[in-house]
């Protein structure tokens, strides 16, 4: 193995003391050879090159190092059979303030590389061992473009699996033109693959998308408390991925608090959560999920907050921190987000998560096992309901509990006065909520409403969706 390695003397030019860095590495002696293969691989899989002296101190105090035959050979050996995939460095024999030391320079691209079985990263002038999420990434970065879900064939799929009404769709609102050429223009947009439809192609245009990838699919959950243990509602979805960005993006408007506003002299809804800030979450959530996983997309509404939840961490060594600053985005799927693109969901330079902190500042995002998960706080409700009840408290007071009880007697079931005091703390209160606090069906919910309303002890104020109830005191 040795004879796969140059040995020769060099000149250096060099600032003295030397001093250990990312890229470079201390010795005293080859008898830290085990500790320098160890630092050849951190530095290899953090800058792809690198440089170790032997005879040199960690403080650039020189030592030098007595060079035979021998201790070259042995260095050349432990390199070549201890490092996976194999390095094959330049060996040096160089003189340090006329002393002599050995040089070892490397580099190399086959990332990630092991030593003695483990990998290993450069931090400073310290190796780290690399923790197995680090050491996916290395794997998914070095083979990203070979591992791409969105641009893989889609093997048991077919031109006629396509839907020429959703491509036709998309084209036009993408303002391209269309030639009654489905062939030619989805090969135009790279989503055929030798003529065959991509996964990208059928999950996002497919007639039955779901018949081919279960994991075409969004679960949504409202839930009456901080936490999941009282469930109001569950619906799945199933479909191409612009369908369930829609639905997704409906169910939460439909159940969180929407309020009125004017623009101009007309009235218009005005959700809690920024409707263009929960839209974006939704589309990146589809955009950037790992479909290699089995898994939905998944939307939970609880009391005080709505997450946003997708399978896959975040792609190409992003931290929260990063995507946070909004000057850095990868894309896992770079066709799915073309498309986006041309559709106008996403930005072509990753500037939705800015957007979305500049209209809910208090949005947050973590990697919570393998999910990727952005919540937003559900402040704005708190508000409305404070608001309402203080204008419902001016208008009929305290009284308007023991009025109802005076007007409707023994007439008033339990539920009934549960329905009515759970009204009165939250006039949005959906019928879904009423159902899970009051503890029946959604049905008899809507049929106590109903007969509340014809007491004349409730009435409902603006639409079923952006209004509220009202509590009427009788005077």
């Amino acid at each position: 193995m040795a004879s796969d390695f140059v040995i020769r003397e060099k000149e250096l030019d060099y600032t003295l003391p030397l001093k250990e860095s990312e890229i470079l590495e201390l010795k005293r002696s080859t008898s830290e050879l085990k500790e320098a293969i160890i630092s050849i691989v951190a530095m290899l899989n953090k800058h792809q090159e690198g440089e170790i002296y032997f005879g040199v101190k960690d403080d650039g105090t020189v030592l030098g190092q007595e060079l035979g035959r021998k201790t070259l050979r042995d260095i050349s050996r432990a390199i070549a059979d201890n490092i996976e995939p194999s390095v094959h460095p330049f060996v040096y024999q160089v003189e340090i303030e006329d002393k002599k030391c050995i040089l070892v320079e490397f580099s190399g691209s086959n990332v990630p590389y092991f030593a003695y079985g483990r990998a290993y990263v450069r931090v400073a002038d310290e190796d780290r061992r690399l923790s197995i999420h680090e050491l996916e990434n290395m794997i998914l970065e070095k083979n990203r473009n070979k591992l791409r879900w969105d641009t893989e064939v889609c093997k048991d799929a077919t031109l006629d699996d396509i839907s020429d009404e959703k491509f036709i769709s998309f084209m036009k609102g993408a303002g391209r033109l269309y030639n009654d050429d489905l062939y030619g223009s989805m090969n135009k947009l790279k989503l055929l693959s030798d003529g065959k439809p991509t996964n990208a192609a059928v999950i996002l245009f497919g007639k039955s998308p779901e018949d081919l990838f279960p994991n075409a699919r969004l679960r949504c959950a409202v839930f009456a408390r901080e936490d999941t243990s009282l469930i109001v509602d569950m619906q799945d979805f199933s479909g191409n991925l612009f369908y369930l960005i829609e639905q997704a993006e409906k169910y939460v408007l439909s159940n969180i608090h929407v309020g009125m506003g004017l623009d101009g002299m007309k009235r218009v809804d005005v959700p809690e959560i920024e409707k263009y800030a929960l839209r974006e979450a939704i589309v990146n959530a589809f955009c950037h999920r790992d479909y290699f996983e089995y898994d939905s997309v998944n939307v939970a509404i609880f009391k005080d907050r709505v997450e946003i939840r997708n399978k896959g961490r975040l792609y190409g060594g992003l931290s929260v921190e990063l995507i946070r600053s909004g000057m850095f985005s990868e894309r896992r799927n770079e066709l799915i987000a073309d498309i986006f693109h041309e559709a106008g969901l996403v930005e072509k330079w990753g500037a939705g998560i800015r957007k979305i902190l500049d209209a809910e500042p208090e949005t947050t995002f973590e990697e919570v096992g393998t999910q990727f998960i952005v919540t937003f706080k559900r402040t704005t409700s708190e508000v409305l309901e404070s608001e309402t009840r203080d204008s419902l408290h001016e208008k009929v007071g305290d009284r308007v509990g023991e009025k109802v009880g005076d007007r409707v007697g023994e007439n008033l079931t339990p539920n009934q006065r549960k329905i009515i005091d759970l009204i009165l703390e939250d006039p949005f209160i959906s019928a879904r909520l009423l159902s899970g606090s009051v503890g029946i069906s959604q049905r008899k919910i809507e049929m106590n409403v109903a007969k509340l309303k014809k007491k004349g002890l409730l009435r409902r104020v603006g639409p079923a969706r952006g209004g509220h109830w009202e509590v009427i005191d009788g005077e």
